[in-house]
């Protein structure tokens, strides 16, 4: 992370977080078909998280939450949980949530309009549940209104040191912020989360993917300069030739200072399907928290056991979480779209 205290930066995921924000799943959401078998997703997710940090549930309903957490959560990592009851449309806080910048000393919370993805979903509420946190200060820091813009979390990766990864085939997509042009979007990136350069990443695509793109779900930043990116090594697949020009185009993007960067392939999922439909299934959509990785599997033992060898190879010093996804992809996402870090 950049010595200089006087500029603020968009952390790397892994710095130091004081908390990771989790959107609670309930009946009147999409995952109302299966929502016992979800909500034990998001209950061992906020096993891991609370053993490691400070945790935030929205929710519209705190009752049935706290008992939820209550049976699997000890005294001590209850005393971690900050509930906060809100309406909301849908759970997912990557892109909802604060995008929180840091000076060392302070912290900025930049609150960008969420619109369901360019209006493909109702939003409206959950676009909302930032400046309800703020104002009952759930969380601190300079509120920054951005509602002008349309940005979601899962969209860009930071390196810490300040650059910006994004895809063009989201950012860009329609109903996000046209008439605005690449290099006007670009611009703005720059200035609202004080980055030097945006890299922009023009290939990678998932069937079943409802966000146009997230870099999430394609390529992730890692310490010393390494990015984690999905590799389809299957000629029948259908996103072979894509990724295949996502992989050449990362070989030829180069740091800061000119070098290229240590690339990390995670394995592609076998097909994953949903009556015909085949899910958007990433090992990219990863949760680093404290002290810990927290992974997506997908009952595919030899490829889960792959994932985990790159993404320990990119994390060392941390403690590995697996966390079975094949609910959670039922809904077009995976663990990293259900969580958002407020950073220290």
């Amino acid at each position: 992370m950049r010595k200089d205290t006087n500029k603020y930066i968009l952390p790397p995921e892994w710095a130091e977080q004081s908390a990771i924000q989790l959107t609670w799943p309930h009946a009147a959401t999409d995952w109302r078909e299966y929502l016992d078998e979800i909500c034990a997703v998001y209950v061992e997710m906020a096993d891991a998280i609370t053993r490691n940090e400070r945790l935030i549930v929205v929710t519209p309903d705190l009752d049935s939450v706290r008992a939820q957490l209550g049976k699997r959560l000890t005294e001590c990592q209850m005393a971690n949980v900050t509930l906060h009851k809100c309406p909301t449309n849908d759970t997912w806080a990557r892109d909802h949530g604060f995008i929180s910048l840091t000076d060392g000393e302070h912290i900025r919370l930049l609150d960008f309009r969420f619109n369901g993805w360019g209006d493909k979903f109702e939003a409206a509420l959950d676009n909302a549940i930032n400046r309800s946190l703020y104002i009952n200060k759930v969380v601190a820091g300079e509120y920054v209104d951005l509602n002008d813009f349309v940005l979601e979390g899962g969209s860009i990766e930071s390196d810490g040191q300040g650059t910006v990864l994004t895809t063009s085939q989201c950012l860009l997509a329609p109903h996000r912020n046209q008439p605005l042009s690449r290099r006007e979007i670009e611009q703005k990136l720059k200035d609202y989360l004080c980055a030097d350069r945006i890299l922009w990443i023009d290939y990678g695509h998932l069937d079943g993917d409802d966000t146009d793109g997230h870099i999430d779900t394609l390529v992730r930043t890692a310490p010393g300069d390494t990015l984690l990116y999905v590799r389809c090594t299957d000629e029948q697949d259908s996103h072979y030739a894509d990724l295949h020009r996502m992989e050449e185009q990362l070989k030829a993007f180069r740091t800061a200072d000119g070098r290229p960067y240590r690339l990390l392939p995670l394995p592609m999922p076998r097909p994953i399907y949903d009556g015909d439909d085949r899910l958007p299934a990433t090992y990219a959509n990863f949760v680093i928290i404290n002290g810990a990785v927290i992974y997506p599997t997908y009952g595919q033992p030899d490829n889960d056991a792959e994932a985990a060898r790159a993404i320990s190879e990119a994390f060392p010093d941390r403690e590995l979480v697996g966390i079975d996804s094949c609910t959670v992809i039922r809904q077009h996402g995976s663990l990293h779209c259900c969580t958002m870090q407020l950073f220290s």
